[in-house]
């Protein structure tokens, strides 16, 4: 069975440390990234200056974000930026382009990213429209695969796409029930049955 993996011989390798942008709002692509090792994370910012993630390439996969604009010859929209030491592969679009008309196994690689990366994001425009945060935040907790979350309160309230206040209000919450601790720059999780539980509730 083919996977993206098998078309990195197409293109350059490319290497980003952690934490660069690899794109921004404005930007044009000229290639079609295939991430080897590291993630990339993907955010959108509102004219508040809100941060939202929409979600991470992990090694092995392409950005939907790149590919959109690969095809219909516009600019980025959000931000991309390395999520620990990145290494990738650039296929130049003449090349992208090239494949995707004449290889049906990559054509049929993107488009299955696209529509699996489509669902992700309705996912996320779901989560959105749920008003209780605290339930947002409990799932979030709970399907974490660590124990101990090393991220700021900001940088969870940009992964749920709600303000820090907010997040922070429910973290004390959670701790006052025993179901998290809370650590500098870091979240341990104590009950993640009771996390889920409580995310899992009706919204209503």
């Amino acid at each position: 069975m083919k996977t993206f993996e098998n078309y990195i011989g197409e293109g350059n390798v490319i290497s980003a440390p952690d934490g660069a942008v690899i794109f921004a709002p404005g930007d044009t692509s000229s290639a079609f990234l295939i991430v080897t090792s590291g993630a990339v994370r993907v955010e959108q910012t509102n004219s508040a200056g809100r941060t939202m993630v929409l979600y991470r390439v992990e090694a092995g996969d392409s950005c939907v974000l790149t590919t959109t604009c690969l095809l219909s010859n516009r600019p980025y929209s959000g931000f991309g930026y390395a999520d620990k030491d990145v290494t990738a592969v650039a296929i130049p679009a003449p090349k992208f382009q090239r494949l995707l008309k004449t290889d049906s196994v990559f054509q049929e690689l993107v488009f299955q990213t696209f529509a699996h990366r489509v669902g992700e994001l309705t996912n996320v425009i779901d989560e959105l429209l749920e008003h209780r945060t605290d339930l947002r935040l409990a799932r979030w907790l709970a399907k974490s695969p660590e124990l101990e979350i090393k991220k700021k309160q900001q940088e969870i309230a940009e992964e749920l796409g709600t303000a820090r206040e907010v997040v922070s209000r429910s973290l004390k919450v959670f701790e006052e029930w025993g179901w998290i601790k809370i650590g500098r720059g870091h979240v341990s999780v104590l009950d993640k049955d009771a996390l889920l539980r409580h995310g899992n509730q009706s919204n209503l």
